[in-house]
């Protein structure tokens, strides 16, 4: 049987998740379950660090790389020790080059279909759909992301919480970094402003998922609308659809995360077309055809059904497919500024728009930070 994932999702490095993971741990021991640590980053902070007493912790694999030694967690070493739970810090971690999994989630995935139950911290920054949002927010790309579909399958979330102000009165105190290296934060990613907006994704985030678990209980018990505590119905029989295009430009990675963040607030299905005149893609080269790769790529991550349309005729190739798969939303990427044809009667764009008028179409622009 498949293991439980419990999750302690934050806003920011420094709100206690590896603490309260720590302690459930603990709980957990003294109630006598075999508990284990899998993977435990310190970051030098005395009260987190006594939390790992009397838990056994297993320990890490040493690799080397570019002649530098790294450790990760032993995802093999633990499941021959096959606790009954593995708690398990910075799901969003990269492993070192070479490993048998890129990622630390994807080996937790792992250690769940071996019927471990897993513990886990992850900060909200770190979803995928969320990566143009914070970088906009915080003027930082967060180069480490864990697959929305990893929050959404968890089993348990835990929103651990702290006011911005507290958590800059942490940082100044040195309890979260060293004096140095909270002073810099403090004047950067750990601003007020930046703070109380990532607390408000996380909290908006939790809300949601909330709100999904009960819809699917309310679905599980029964068709019929259910009454809400603020005289509203539940509707259970949801008929949105979202439909992105892709294309070899870069900023296509922030249209497809918009599309997909939309799907799931929507608990819509999502496709993803690209069109071409050939489907082996033969006909796109150099670092086009690796871009279109990239991008079906991301999407199949996501989690989003792909296919590659085959015809002369783009825009009917698009809305044909999303007429046959009843698509109620279509994405697209705003045209280069420096090509305004693009924009005109005979541009697909525009023919998609008077082709599909009973669908709504939303062009995604790439947004710059001002600074």
């Amino acid at each position: 049987m498949k293991g439980k994932h419990k999750i302690f999702l934050g806003y920011a490095a420094g709100v206690g998740k590896t603490y309260q993971m720590l302690e459930a741990g603990q709980e957990l021991r003294r109630k006598g379950v075999d508990v284990v640590i899998g993977y435990f980053e310190p970051h030098g902070r005395k009260d987190t660090i006594e939390k790992t007493e009397e838990l056994e912790t297993v320990p890490r694999r040493a690799s080397s790389y570019r002649g530098s030694t790294f450790e990760d967690m032993d995802t093999e070493a633990i499941l021959r020790r096959h606790p009954a739970v593995c708690l398990v810090d910075e799901l969003a971690h990269t492993n070192v080059p070479g490993s048998e999994r890129q990622k630390r989630w994807q080996d937790v995935m792992v250690l769940l279909e071996a019927g471990i139950d897993v513990y886990s911290s992850l900060n909200i920054q770190h979803l995928e759909s969320l990566n143009d949002q914070i970088l906009q927010i915080t003027g930082i790309r967060v180069r480490e992301t864990v697959p929305d579909w990893v929050v959404d399958d968890a089993d348990e979330i835990v929103f651990v919480d702290v006011t911005a102000r507290a958590l800059r009165h942490r940082l100044e105190r040195g309890v979260v970094y060293s004096t140095e290296k909270a002073h810099k934060a403090l004047e950067s990613f750990f601003t007020e402003p930046n703070l109380n907006a990532l607390r408000e994704i996380a909290m908006r985030h939790t809300a949601h998922e909330i709100e999904d678990r009960i819809s699917d209980l309310q679905e599980s018990a029964g068709p019929n609308p259910v009454p809400t505590e603020f005289g509203g119905l539940v509707q259970t029989d949801r008929k949105d659809c979202v439909l992105v295009c892709i294309d070899e430009r870069p900023s296509t990675a922030i249209v497809i995360r918009r599309a997909k963040r939309v799907a799931d607030y929507l608990r819509a299905p999502c496709f993803a077309v690209y069109f071409t005149q050939d489907s082996s893609l033969n006909l796109i080269h150099g670092m086009d055809r690796d871009m279109v790769e990239k991008h079906l790529e991301f999407s199949r991550n996501l989690r989003i059904e792909t296919t590659i349309l085959e015809g002369e005729d783009m825009p009917s190739a698009v809305v044909d497919f999303a007429r046959r798969h009843r698509v109620t939303q279509i994405f697209m990427g705003r045209p280069e500024r420096r090509n305004w044809t693009d924009f005109g009667r005979n541009s697909d764009l525009h023919k998609i728009v008077s082709m599909a008028r009973d669908m709504e179409i939303t062009i995604v622009a790439e947004r710059r930070r001002s600074s």
